[in-house]
């Protein structure tokens, strides 16, 4: 594999960059991405579909906890692409060693909560009823892989950071891949049920930790000294500033996830959590070109802010937004075409289920296509929000990043779903989705556009 450096990013023409950062992100964002949605059809055909309702209350906790690292890998990974780009390798070491440390005792800390109130917090992110025994197996299992798939997604940042998206993209391909053989063994083969879907998970954690250590000690720019990992209160500020965006994000989607499942059972019953858990599959699936682009604009942005070469920001933030929105309509075309056929992947078709199963999948199967239409209606305008929020996190503008990170789900999803369901039922749930992406998406073009007219008038 050719080496690039972190100069790249201030050199070659834009859209040549972002080819080369958002494709490797978005074919890792790919995989990874189908991983949890194949997993999930191989657990609804080989268990049951309410074991996919079941992986859906478990997901906002260990998503969360791994989304630490994430977030002190994107929010250290802002302050790093910068002080690359202003050449300042020191201080870069330094960073890099403080997100290791902080990702370490974070996340071991919030594990060992997790596990010490398990039974609290599967009941309460809606694993009632039938649901909680599946629940409770799968997150115990899940959770003790968690410290490592937050080390992996934080040092996944720090690659793409460094300009080497090809390592970034195999190191998401990898997991996967292992998820799905593993699934498919312990499964299918052995017939552990949700125990084997849990242990092949966190398998595949560990493959990918393994290949992001092989790609520092022999590929990387970034080569820690103990020093490096001592914890600095200025650094840590800095990381924890920039990454509490992408944290406050994963929060807010947590508690999106523990809403919904609670609305759910409420309304209909655990049939309803399974349906709402097939549309969540899909909005982290489908929507994977767009985030793969955000992903590849982010280190672009960061570093020829911190180069102060203005008109290159610039251009990759137009190019970006555009080359989404052409996606967004690819995308949404999709899913209009197709959504009772990919709704249909996800049940156990078989003749011998029984008719309590049998129930479940033709209440799925009626409510669920209409559901991804109405979510889906806004994608190709949804690069607006996603690409402005991005920017501004890219240049360590921290305030505007995390309220406009927030608009969608914690300004204006979260309070429909709290008024509209009461008056609309189901389908209250539904529409506000698409009402909080219109609201999200005029005010992150309002900042932007004014961000544009001021600060990136300079075309140097």
């Amino acid at each position: 594999m050719a080496k690039v450096t972190s100069e790249a990013l201030g050199i070659k023409p834009i859209s040549k960059l972002l080819v080369q950062q958002a494709i490797p992100a978005s074919i890792g964002i790919l995989v990874m991405s189908l991983n949890i949605l194949v997993d999930s059809i191989f657990v609804g055909k080989w268990v049951s579909a309410l074991a996919i309702a079941a992986i859906n209350v478990v997901l906002p906790v260990s998503f969360f906890i791994a989304a630490i690292g994430m977030a002190i890998g994107i929010g250290g990974s802002s302050v790093l692409s910068r002080a690359l780009g202003a050449n300042d390798r020191k201080k870069a070491l330094k960073v890099f060693g403080n997100q290791v440390a902080l990702t370490i005792i974070i996340t071991l800390t919030l594990v060992s909560l997790g596990l010490i109130f398990v039974d609290d917090l599967v009941h309460l992110f809606g694993g009632q009823g039938e649901l909680f025994d599946i629940a409770k197996d799968y997150y115990i299992i899940v959770l003790y892989g968690v410290p490592i798939l937050a080390l992996s997604m934080m040092g996944n940042t720090v690659i793409r950071a460094e300009g080497k998206p090809k390592f970034a993209m195999i190191a998401m391909i990898i997991p996967s891949v292992f998820n799905l053989l593993l699934d498919y063994v312990f499964i299918n083969i052995f017939e552990w049920g949700m125990i084997g879907a849990g242990w092949a998970t966190t398998l595949s954690y560990i493959s990918c930790f393994l290949f992001i250590i092989y790609f520092f000690i022999f590929h990387s720019e970034l080569k820690l000294k103990a020093v490096d990992l001592k914890l600095d209160t200025e650094i840590i500020s800095e990381i924890t500033s920039l990454g509490s965006i992408t944290l406050a994000r994963q929060a807010v989607i947590s508690l999106v996830y523990l809403l919904l499942n609670n609305i759910m059972i409420d309304l209909e019953g655990e049939w309803a959590v399974t349906s709402y858990a097939i549309v969540s599959r899909l909005l982290m699936f489908a929507l994977f070109p767009i985030i793969g682009i955000t992903q590849g604009f982010l280190p672009i942005a960061g570093y020829n802010y911190g180069a102060e070469k203005y008109k290159r920001v610039r251009e990759v933030i137009n190019t970006s937004i555009i080359s989404s929105m052409v996606l967004g309509v690819l995308i949404f075309g999709i899913l209009w075409f197709f959504s009772e056929e990919i709704t249909s992947l996800f049940l156990n078709t078989s003749t011998e289920i029984t008719a309590a199963e049998r129930n479940v999948n033709t209440k799925v199967l009626q409510e669920t296509p209409w559901a991804i239409i109405m979510v889906f209606s806004l994608t190709p305008f949804v690069a607006i929000q996603t690409i402005g929020s991005a920017y501004f996190q890219a240049i360590g503008k921290t305030i505007p990043a995390l309220l406009l990170t927030l608009t969608k789900q914690a300004f204006f999803l979260i309070p429909l779903l709290l008024i509209l369901p009461k008056y609309f039922g189901i389908f209250g749930v539904w529409i506000s989705f698409p009402i909080s992406d219109a609201l999200s998406i005029l005010v992150t073009g309002f900042y932007l556009r004014n961000e544009l007219k001021t600060n990136l008038k300079i075309t140097s």
